[in-house]
């Protein structure tokens, strides 16, 4: 069974409720939440729970390719068309095809079908649903082949006071979206020194990935032995390679902060921003938070480079500077003034917290060697090849302040 429940829904009726599976009796509940609607899958078995979470997570991917945004709103204008999806993508309980261009090919938005479909087009869409390559038709045109890569990597970082790194990892994400004709085969090939099984010694510039996860068109075994990615990729946009890494991370910004309180009634402040990668690069959308005790009543800022201003809703500075080109570093100087106090306020002193991008950068050091196209057409392609790596809440630096009394 699988259901959609808003946050009234009778099945996940607490929303306090943390865990994301809930057994009653023999029944059990793995439920995800998007936006104000929980995902539910309903078993009596015991299955396996990675697979049902991720069927959850694949059909929330599915809905949003065919309406947009999944909301309350668009479950009910696409009712009949969620129930058609469901009955196709899952049979007798068990996950079938699930691919968006396939499905795409016989369940469509159209109001209308035309009566007179072929039998011979029939035949084709259950040729490629059942078929080697279910996630492809062997028919698709383009004036223009092009093949576009992007390695999207997320940096998490957590430093300590004295600047000792407590946790930096990197989740990491190869999205490709392919225009080719035909039925291409692909060879994508990925750092010579690229350590998969921590037992193996790669060298301290060696690449090393925690556990990896492939779209099911790529063929592992020539992966495992010389780290070339071959496949014959879906039409469009799809997540080709998702991966970890824990080691040998490069951190792409240093903070450094120094706080000082001064007496009961001020509290200085000197942030300095470095950037740790080649000057031919630079940091964009880079948002500095800073965060102030909760009796400041206002907060003097100066900087040369950005702009900075109080937040009191937030009790943060919040520090926002276009471009930090490679090579540089900014600074931020500030002044707090704190509500008069007889004894002074015990702070609890919350991370710093930075937001930025870099683009043709990876913290983890992964990087395409080559693309190559081959089709029996033999047609020249283009291939476009982008790094990006970003931090969004997850980069955090926490403070270590002094103390000194006001002089007279």
């Amino acid at each position: 069974a699988f259901f959609i429940f808003n946050q009234k829904g009778e099945v996940v009726s607490n929303s306090d409720v943390r865990s994301p599976i809930i057994t009653l009796g023999s029944t059990s509940f793995f439920h995800v939440r998007v936006n104000n609607l929980y995902v539910v899958a309903v078993t009596k078995c015991n299955a396996n729970a990675a697979l049902v979470f991720e069927f959850c997570y694949r059909f929330v991917s599915i809905a949003k390719s065919y309406f947009g945004k999944v909301d309350e709103e668009a479950i009910k204008n696409n009712f009949v068309l969620i129930y058609e999806l469901i009955d196709e993508i899952n049979d007798f309980g068990y996950p079938q095809n699930s691919e968006t261009d396939t499905l795409k090919t016989y369940i469509t938005t159209e109001s209308v079908m035309s009566s007179n479909f072929a039998a011979e087009e029939s035949s084709r869409i259950t040729v490629q649903a059942t078929g080697a390559t279910s996630w492809r038709r062997g028919d698709v045109k383009y004036k223009k082949n092009e093949a576009f890569v992007d390695v999207v990597e997320t940096v998490n970082l957590s430093m300590s006071a004295k600047g000792t790194v407590l946790r930096a990892d990197v989740d990491g994400h190869i999205m490709m979206r392919a225009y080719l004709s035909g039925t291409p085969e692909c060879k994508f090939g990925l750092n010579d020194k690229l350590v998969i099984d921590k037992k193996d010694q790669g060298g301290g510039d060696a690449v090393e990935l925690d556990d990896c996860r492939f779209h099911q068109c790529v063929r592992l075994n020539e992966f495992d032995s010389t780290r070339t990615i071959s496949f014959i990729p879906p039409d469009g946009e799809f997540e080709l390679m998702r991966y970890r890494a824990t080691s040998n991370i490069k951190l792409p910004l240093k903070v450094i902060p120094s706080v000082t309180e001064v007496g009961t009634t001020q509290v200085q402040y000197v942030v300095t921003v470095k950037t740790s990668f080649s000057n031919k690069l630079s940091a964009t959308n880079v948002v500095v938070r800073i965060p102030t005790p909760l009796n400041t009543t206002s907060v003097d800022c100066k900087v040369h480079s950005g702009k900075a201003k109080y937040v009191p809703a937030e009790n943060v500075v919040v520090w926002k500077i276009p471009r930090i080109q490679g090579g540089q570093e900014v600074t931020l100087s500030a002044t707090g003034a704190l509500t008069s106090t007889t004894n002074r306020q015990v702070w609890a002193r919350p991370p710093i917290d930075v937001d930025f991008q870099v683009l043709m950068f990876t913290a983890s050091g992964l990087i395409v060697r080559f693309l190559k196209v081959f089709e029996k057409s033999d047609y020249q392609s283009v291939k476009w090849v982008r790094y990006l790596t970003k931090a969004s809440g997850s980069y955090q630096i926490r403070v270590r302040g002094t103390y000194r009394h006001r002089s007279l």
